[in-house]
C-alpha cells in the first residue's frame, strides 16, 4: 500500500532543498571563483570533481537503507552536513581575499562535506520515495526532479536578487540564510512520513558486495548504468562554465549570470512539466523523451557556441535538459523499482555512474576552457567546450535509442500507463 499523492509531494520537497544547495557551488561559487576571484577555471572544477567524487559512497547508503531501512535520519544529517558545506564554501570566497591557500584548505573541507551529505541524503530520499509511491514510479519520479528543479531556480534567482549588491560579507549572511530554509524544509517534507511508508527490507545477512554483485550481474541494469554514464557527462559540462561564458563574453555581473543559470532552470522545468503531461495521456514513451531531449540540447549548445543570442539559446538547452531528465530518471526509477529487496542498491549504482560522470565533466570542460583559452580567443575556446558537449549528447542520444528500449519493455508490471 503506498502513500497519498499530497505526503508524497510534501516528502518532494527534499529534493528541492537538495536542488537548491547543491546548485550553489555549482552555478554561483564558480562564478565568483572563475570571474571576480580571477583563479583558474580548473580549480572549481577539480573541486567539484571532487565532491562527485566523495557521492561514490551512494551504493553503501543505499545498501545500508535496503538491509536497515530508517531512512530519515540519514536525509536530515546529510541535509545538515551539505549546509555546513555550502556556508563553508561561502567564508572560503570572503577568506581567498587575503590568503589563497587558507581558501583552499577551507574550499577542499566544504566540497567533501557538500559530496557526503548530498550522496547520504539523496540516496535515502530516493530510497525513501520508491518504496512509499508504489506503483506511480514515472510520476513520482518526475514531480521529485521537478521540485529539484524548482528549488535550484528558487535558490539561484533567489540569491542573485539577494546578493545585490554584492560584497562577501552580504554573501555570508544571504548564504546563510539559504541554507537554514532549506533544512527546515526538509525536516517538515520528512515529518512523519516513514511511519506510513511500507517497507520491503532485504534481508540482514546480505553484504554489499553480494548486493552490488548481483546488481551489475543485470545485463539491463549494466547496459543503463552505461548510458547514465555517457549522457550525465555531456550534461554536466557546460554546468561550471555558462555562468563564466555569460560572464567573459557576454559581460553579465555575478547577479545576471545567476538569473541566467535560474532561467535556463525553468526552461528545463517547462520541459518536464511538458514531457511528463504528454507521458500521462500516452504521447511519447520515456525512451522518446529521453532521445529528443538529448537532441534539442545539442542543438542549444550549438547555437551557443557559434555566438547566437544568450537567452534563446539558454531556454533551448534547459527546455531540452527537461525533457532529457523525464526520460532517463523515470526509466531508472522503473528499473530500480522492478528489484523491491535491491531498489536502495540499484538507485546507489546508478547514483554513483551519475557522480562519477559529473565529477569528470567538471574537469574535462574547466580543463579544456583553460587550455583553448591559450591558444585561441575566449569566444572560440567556450565554443570549443559547447561544440563537445553538443556532439556527446548526440551520441547519447544513439544509445538511448538502443538501451532504452530494453528499459521501456523491462519487468513490465513496474510500468505506469503512458509510460
Amino acid at each position: 500500500m503506498s502513500i497519498a499523492w499530497h505526503t508524497l509531494v510534501r516528502l518532494c520537497l527534499v529534493n528541492a532543498a537538495i536542488g537548491g544547495l547543491s546548485a550553489l557551488p555549482l552555478n554561483l561559487f564558480n562564478r565568483l571563483m572563475t570571474v571576480e576571484l580571477a583563479l583558474p577555471a580548473l580549480l572549481p572544477g577539480l573541486l567539484v570533481a571532487m565532491h562527485y567524487g566523495v557521492q561514490l559512497t551512494r551504493p553503501v547508503w543505499g545498501h545500508r537503507s535496503d538491509v536497515k531501512g530508517g531512512r530519515t535520519p540519514f536525509i536530515l544529517g546529510g541535509m545538515a552536513v551539505v549546509g555546513a558545506g555550502v556556508l563553508g564554501a561561502a567564508w572560503g570566497i570572503k577568506v581567498a581575499e587575503t590568503s589563497t591557500t587558507m581558501a583552499l584548505i577551507i574550499w577542499f573541507l566544504s566540497y567533501v562535506a557538500i559530496g557526503l551529505g548530498i550522496g547520504a541524503a539523496g540516496t535515502s530520499f530516493l530510497a525513501l520515495l520508491a518504496s512509499a509511491s508504489g506503483p506511480r514510479k514515472g510520476g513520482v519520479a518526475t514531480l521529485a526532479w521537478l521540485f529539484l528543479i524548482a528549488g535550484a531556480i528558487a535558490a539561484s534567482v533567489g540569491t542573485g536578487v539577494a546578493l545585490e549588491p554584492y560584497s562577501p560579507d552580504r554573501l555570508l549572511t544571504v548564504i546563510g540564510v539559504v541554507v537554514g530554509i532549506a533544512f527546515m524544509i526538509c525536516v517538515l517534507a520528512t515529518l512523519g512520513v516513514e511511519r506510513h511508508a511500507p517497507q520491503a527490507v532485504a534481508r540482514e545477512d546480505v553484504p554489499m558486495r553480494a548486493a552490488l554483485r548481483s546488481t551489475w550481474a543485470d545485463p539491463v541494469a549494466r547496459r543503463f548504468t552505461g548510458f547514465v554514464f555517457l549522457s550525465i557527462l555531456a550534461f554536466f559540462l557546460s554546468e561550471l562554465i555558462l555562468e563564466p561564458f555569460a560572464g567573459h563574453i557576454h559581460g553579465l555581473g555575478p547577479e545576471d549570470s545567476t538569473k541566467l543559470s535560474g532561467g535556463k532552470d525553468g526552461a528545463a522545468l517547462m520541459g518536464m512539466i511538458g514531457a511528463g503531461v504528454l507521458s500521462h495521456f500516452e504521447r511519447g514513451t520515456l525512451r522518446f523523451w529521453a532521445i529528443a531531449g538529448c537532441v534539442l540540447s545539442a542543438l542549444g549548445l550549438l547555437a551557443l557556441a557559434s555566438g547566437l543570442p544568450l537567452v534563446p539559446a539558454t531556454v533551448l538547452l534547459g527546455f531540452g535538459n527537461g525533457l532529457f531528465v523525464v526520460g532517463a530518471v523515470g526509466s531508472m526509477m522503473q528499473l530500480a523499482a522492478a528489484h523491491a529487496r535491491e531498489t536502495g542498491m540499484r538507485m546507489g549504482v546508478f547514483g554513483a555512474a551519475q557522480a562519477i560522470a559529473a565529477g569528470l565533466a567538471g574537469l574535462i570542460a574547466t580543463g579544456l576552457l583553460d587550455l583553448t583559452r591559450l591558444i585561441m580567443s575566449d569566444a572560440a575556446a567556450y565554443g570549443t567546450v559547447f561544440t563537445l558537449e553538443a556532439a556527446l549528447f548526440l551520441a547519447a542520444a544513439v544509445m538511448a535509442a538502443r538501451v532504452m528500449r530494453a528499459a521501456d519493455t523491462y519487468d513490465a508490471t513496474t510500468l505506469v500507463p503512458g509510460e
